[in-house]
């Protein structure tokens, strides 16, 4: 009985009559003119080349709608029966608008690569199934445009967004994951591979005892990581800055806070005590040697400036625990 039910929920795409072929081709066509103007209002801020070129690219699917639905009045009449993607099984699908916002340029432009050569295989496979030659005629001359679409498309990205256009947007889609994720997740680490230094090794020493000090520097690190996560959250919402979504700058900070935090909080769950602390004091090592190579990378500090900001100060931190837990 389920089977039944969820089998006769789609069509075939061959049970389709040519009325229904028509319908479907207008339905997705008004679908992806949406997608391109919302990707167009999405990208105007930053990418304004790129949102144009959407622009036209959504122009376009509307005059091929109007062809179709001039054609339908032609052989059908005005009514236009209710037929869209899911209601045919196998057809390719469209994906929802808050499932796109994540998507870079560079992936919204291969997506519209993938959309245009889906729908070049749709009107192919309808032409192929309608009898009226006028009908054929336009679906097959659709296909044909579709299939030129990607040409139609670098046309427009030089015209509209040229070599020059391009660098600039690469760069500010550059700029904005280093806003939005590397800064805020790199200040994290910082803080949780620093900060949580001096506790959990100074507790090391104090106690000598390896249960207790991963229980102090799990709780070190799982707190840092709350406290910084929240405050990179609530500090800054992003408008003003351009910094980006305050709950991804969160939970890159947090994240990374609590990872810093517990890289040499870790070593800790061996038994020995010495055997624990030489685990964890390489682990260290290579911390901070790896936090000096992502700003030198990603924020371009130099490699000196760094290696001395980080690892100088990260070995200072490293000894002041040890000598008070000592004590």
């Amino acid at each position: 009985m389920a089977f039944n039910f969820f089998t006769r929920a789609r069509r075939d795409f061959s049970s389709l009559s040519e009325q229904e072929v028509l319908a479907l081709a207008i339905s997705s066509e008004e679908d992806d003119a949406r997608i391109y103007k919302a990707y167009a209002e999405r990208l105007r801020g930053d990418y304004a080349g790129t949102a144009k070129i959407f622009d036209d690219m959504a122009m376009v699917e509307d005059r091929h709608r109007q062809l179709l639905i001039d054609m339908h009045k032609r052989r059908f009449g005005d009514v236009i029966p209710l037929i869209r993607r899911e209601h045919v099984r196998g057809f390719y699908e469209r994906k929802p608008d808050w499932l796109m916002k994540s998507l870079s340029l560079e992936k919204i432009r291969a997506q519209t690569i993938e959309m245009e050569d889906q729908a070049c295989r749709f009107y192919r496979a309808a032409a192929s199934q309608v009898g009226d030659a006028d009908t054929r005629k336009l679906l097959g001359d659709l296909a044909m445009a579709e299939e030129g679409h990607e040409e139609i498309a670098r046309e427009l990205t030089e015209k509209h967004a040229p070599e020059s256009v391009q660098q600039e947007e690469q760069a500010n889609e550059r700029r904005q994951f280093l806003l939005t994720w590397v800064q805020p997740g790199l200040a994290g680490l910082m803080d949780g591979s620093v900060s949580t230094l001096a506790p959990i090794f100074a507790a090391a020493f104090a106690t000598q005892d390896t249960k207790q000090t991963f229980l102090i520097g799990l709780s070190a690190a799982v707190g840092a990581g709350i406290s910084m996560g929240f405050t990179e959250a609530a500090h800054d919402d992003g408008k003003l800055s351009g910094r980006g979504s305050p709950l991804k700058r969160g939970l890159a900070s947090g994240i990374m806070t609590t990872v810093g935090g517990l890289g040499h909080a870790l070593p800790y769950l061996i038994p020995e005590f010495w055997t624990a602390t030489i685990v964890a004091i390489i682990v260290v090592f290579f911390e901070l040697w790896a936090i000096a190579w992502i700003q030198n990378k990603y924020m371009e500090t130099p490699f000196m400036r760094a290696t001395f900001q980080v690892v100088l100060g990260g070995g200072l931190v490293l000894a002041a625990g040890m000598l008070i837990g000592s004590g």
